[in-house]
């Protein structure tokens, strides 16, 4: 009867609720979650640059729209984090680096910046699918071995 073990908490999500023993686990992307972090750390340093810029230029009064573009750039970030499953999502990222790269125009400490979270990155992508790419050699191999035993 599965379900109702006494070792089973009182509250369960529907992924617990299926859980049986010796249940093999679906592996996660590396690459995504790298990525993810990335754009997740770019989105504050966005909403934080568009802060900077309005205080920076209050007297002048121009520089207004830097905090609703910057405010949008990040919003894109977070949603971004969601469609890193396909190519998409990458092209997107890349283009949120472009963003960060430009914003070094209004700002130049934001080169520095800019430059580090590029960096990062292509870190996030390249590091990560090659960890994506050995778990799943691995998984293959041990599903041989599963198959094998068996």
């Amino acid at each position: 009867m599965s379900g109702t073990e006494d070792w089973r908490p009182q509250r369960e999500t529907k992924s617990q609720r299926a859980w049986q023993p010796g249940q093999i686990k679906k592996p996660r992307s590396i690459r995504v979650t790298f990525a993810s972090t990335v754009l997740v750390m770019e989105a504050m340093v966005l909403v934080f640059f568009g802060i900077t810029i309005v205080n920076l230029h209050r007297q002048e009064g121009t520089h207004g729209w830097v905090l609703w573009v910057s405010l949008v750039l990040a919003v894109i970030a977070i949603l971004d984090c969601a469609l890193l499953r396909r190519p998409l999502g990458y092209w997107i990222g890349w283009g949120i680096q472009l963003a960060l790269l430009a914003a070094s125009v209004l700002e130049y400490t934001m080169l520095f910046v800019a430059v580090g979270f590029g960096l990062a990155w292509w870190y996030a992508v390249t590091k990560g699918g090659q960890l994506d790419r050995e778990n799943a050699e691995r998984h293959a191999a041990e599903e041989r071995l599963r198959a094998e035993q068996d």
